[in-house]
């Protein structure tokens, strides 16, 4: 719980900020387009200049970014994970 894996090739982040609920968010940083580069502590890090957003619903924790990273559809089948 509370964490997540980055899908670099795809540019998805998926998290699981509770037990059984996943999350889908673009993993392109809404500062400057990095691909962000760690979910820890229920946070999406950015180390590119170390913006932090949420697990849950993507929103701006702390910047320099301004904007949410924008949400994935994404459905979990036993171990597989679907973007749609």
């Amino acid at each position: 719980m509370g964490g997540g894996k980055i899908f670099t090739a795809e540019k998805v982040v998926v998290t699981q900020p509770t037990a059984g609920t996943y999350q889908g968010f673009s993993a392109v940083c809404t500062h400057q387009g990095c691909t962000v580069s760690s979910v820890t502590g229920g946070e999406i890090v950015c180390n590119c200049h170390q913006s932090h957003f949420s697990a849950t619903d993507g929103s701006v924790v702390s910047g320099p970014a301004k904007t949410a990273l924008p949400s994935k559809t994404v459905t979990v089948s036993g171990d597989a994970i679907y973007l749609a």
